[in-house]
């Protein structure tokens, strides 16, 4: 009965009891996942730190690029000039880079010299070749220069092909058994680079002496394009557009070309009011300023039908319907050349960006329509010093001095030269001591 009545006693201490185990229970479930939680933030706390850290590192760098190119800018032509020959070579580096066989090179000393030597005469030709009006203009400044770097200039095309030949035949004697098709292989890659990037990169070195904003026009229509398709994907993208490139959208394409073609009449009326921007260079000159005091014809307002517009503006709807139809093309092409070489991107040279070429994909594409766009379209048939001066180092010397007679007689009857230094010219060319300079210079000429 003791024992009944114990068991009668208890249900309340029983009930207490599993109260209390009921929440001790709830409290372990709940420590539980607290300490789950904790480990779970803790995991994702990395993942987020690394992606602002990637974040801060790539908007620092834009910030020193977009400063840097604008510091340059204004520095001038030249300065501009060297920049892209420094993009230049880092992009070739990175592409260097992407065929290299370190154990194979290993075995054929100066090779990569060899790539290199086939870069800097590429270079050579082509930057002479575009500035050889401006180096003109320095190098006839003065006699001594003349005399030094003029027949440098007057052969530059036969210095730049004896420099490539001598290379050639480095490479031929240089062919080792065993490693024929790795050397051929090497020597094709680094033409194909240079035809491909180098060339057409190069055309905006032209387009810079032309004046900075057929320079400055094209690569910020690029660059607004690329802003516009995000934007544009990012909100409204639903359609695939190419599948190089999963996530570029029909939507982003189109609006891209919108928001481009708008961009582009306000941004060339804008850059049309800088006379430094527009007056071509006709020097090598840092600083000086420009030798147009207003810019040139087609930057002036022109009546149209019903309303004011700058030729200008209709050029730069045309660049920007090519920065938005073609030049993207640039950037399919280099993403099936990363996935042909399984890399996500050419390299690290820009910190948070990638490589320069990633860069610079589109730009080199629209290098080469700028400068044809322009040659084509803009180029007015205007006779500069520098061109003048360029076709009468081709001359012989006797012939140059008959040009100074004629020169300067012409100078007399527009009363510009006295009258009797045009007579001790005319007497100089004409006089019988000169007769032995001439000759000697036809002898030269002949050589």
């Amino acid at each position: 009965m003791a024992a009944a009545a114990a068991k009668s006693a208890n249900p309340r201490q029983g009930l207490r009891r599993s109260k209390r185990n009921a929440a001790a229970a709830i409290t372990t479930e709940n420590g539980n996942r607290a300490a789950a939680t904790t480990t779970t933030t803790s995991n994702n706390h990395g993942p987020a730190k690394s992606r602002f850290r990637s974040f801060r590192v790539r908007l620092y760098s834009t910030l020193v690029l977009v400063g840097s190119f604008i510091g340059i800018i204004y520095a001038g032509h030249v300065p501009l000039m060297f920049m892209i020959f420094a993009i230049q070579t880092v992009m070739v580096k990175e592409l260097f880079a992407l065929a290299r066989v370190a154990q194979q090179e290993r075995k054929l000393l100066g090779f990569r010299a060899q790539q290199w030597g086939f870069f800097l005469i590429a270079a050579l030709y082509v930057y002479v070749r575009f500035i050889k009006k401006n180096l003109m203009v320095e190098v006839t400044s003065s006699a001594k220069l003349a005399s030094v770097l003029g027949l440098l200039l007057k052969r530059h095309t036969v210095i730049c092909f004896s420099l490539y030949t001598a290379g050639f035949v480095s490479f031929v004697l240089t062919l080792r058994k065993g490693m024929y098709t790795y050397q051929f292989g090497q020597y094709a890659w680094t033409h194909m680079i240079l035809l491909v990037v180098f060339l057409p990169s190069s055309f905006f070195v032209s387009n810079i002496f032309d004046g900075i904003i057929w320079f400055l026009l094209p690569c910020a229509l690029v660059i607004i394009n690329d802003i516009a398709a995000y934007l544009a994907g990012f909100f409204f993208g639903r359609t695939p557009l190419i599948k190089l490139s999963p996530k570029k959208t029909w939507e982003g394409f189109i609006g891209g070309f919108l928001g481009t073609v708008v961009s582009s009449w306000y941004l060339a009326a804008w850059m049309s009011t800088s006379v430094w921007l527009t007056c071509p260079r006709t020097d090598l000159s840092i600083w000086k300023p420009m030798e147009c005091s207003t810019p040139p014809g087609t930057f002036q307002p022109k009546d149209i039908t019903v309303f004011t517009a700058l030729a200008d503006e209709f050029h730069a709807v045309f660049l920007a319907m090519f920065a938005s139809i073609i030049a993207p093309f640039g950037g399919f092409f280099a993403s099936g050349f990363k996935r042909g070489f399984d890399i996500k991107d050419f390299g690290d040279s820009i910190p948070g960006h990638g490589g320069m070429t990633d860069r610079m994909d589109c730009q080199v594409v629209m290098a080469a329509f700028s400068y044809i766009y322009y040659h084509t379209y803009v180029e007015r048939n205007v006779l500069s010093m520098g061109a003048v001066l360029a076709t009468a180092m081709k001359l012989a010397p006797p012939e140059q001095l008959q040009l100074l007679e004629h020169l300067a007689n012409s100078l007399v009857g527009q009363q510009v030269l006295p009258e009797g230094l045009g007579l001790a010219i005319g007497e100089f060319v004409n006089g019988g001591a000169v007769g032995a300079v001439l000759d000697n210079g036809g002898a030269q000429a002949e050589l």
